[in-house]
C-alpha cells in the first residue's frame, strides 16, 4: 500500500531528538512525495512498482523537491491550524526531507523485492529480507511510540514541541 503510515514512525524519533532542528511534516511530505510513483504504477498495473523514485538519484530528486515545497507548504498548514510552532529553516526542511527520502529506501529495500535502492552504484538489494514485513511494521510502531513519547515530554519540558 502507497502512503504507508508506518514510514513515519522512524521520523517521530527524529523529531523528537531533534526538536525545532527536524520538520516532522517536511519528513511526511517527503514520505507522500517518495511513494507517487507506487501509486501510479500500481493504477497502471505494472510489474515493477518501486521504480526510479526508490533509488540514490530518486531520493535525492524527492528530497530536493520536498524541501521546496515541504517547507512553504507545512508553515502553511501550522499557520492555518493555529498550531505553535518554531519556524521551518532552509536547512531544517532539507535535513528532514533527505532523511525522509532515504529512510523510505531503505525501509522499503528491506521488504520489496522489485527495488534496486543503490542504483545506478549497484542493481543488487542486499537489505532485502533483513526482516519480515510484519517485523519491519512492528519495529516502526515502538519507534512511533518512542518517538511520540519523546515530543511529548520535550513539550511539557519547553512548552512546545
Amino acid at each position: 500500500m502507497p502512503f504507508a503510515p508506518f514510514h513515519l514512525g522512524p521520523g517521530s524519533v527524529l523529531k523528537a531528538i531533534g526538536g525545532r532542528h527536524f520538520s516532522f511534516m517536511v519528513f511526511g511530505d517527503s514520505q507522500v512525495l517518495m511513494d507517487i510513483e507506487v501509486l501510479v504504477r500500481m493504477d497502471l498495473g505494472t510489474p515493477v512498482l518501486h521504480g526510479y523514485t526508490h533509488t540514490l538519484p530518486g531520493a535525492l530528486a524527492i528530497g530536493a523537491i520536498s524541501t521546496l515545497s515541504g517547507k512553504p507548504l507545512s508553515e502553511f498548514v501550522l499557520r492555518w491550524r493555529r498550531i505553535p510552532c518554531y519556524p521551518i529553516s532552509w536547512p531544517v526542511a532539507a535535513i528532514s526531507a533527505f532523511a525522509g527520502t532515504f529512510s523510505h529506501i531503505v525501509l522499503d529495500a528491506i521488504v520489496h523485492a522489485d527495488m534496486q535502492p543503490w542504483w545506478p552504484l549497484s542493481t543488487g538489494n542486499r537489505l532485502l529480507g533483513w526482516m519480515g514485513y510484519e517485523e519491519l511494521q512492528g519495529w516502526c510502531v515502538v519507534l512511533g511510540i518512542i518517538g511520540f513519547l519523546g515530543v511529548a515530554a520535550r513539550f511539557v519540558r519547553n512548552g512546545r514541541a
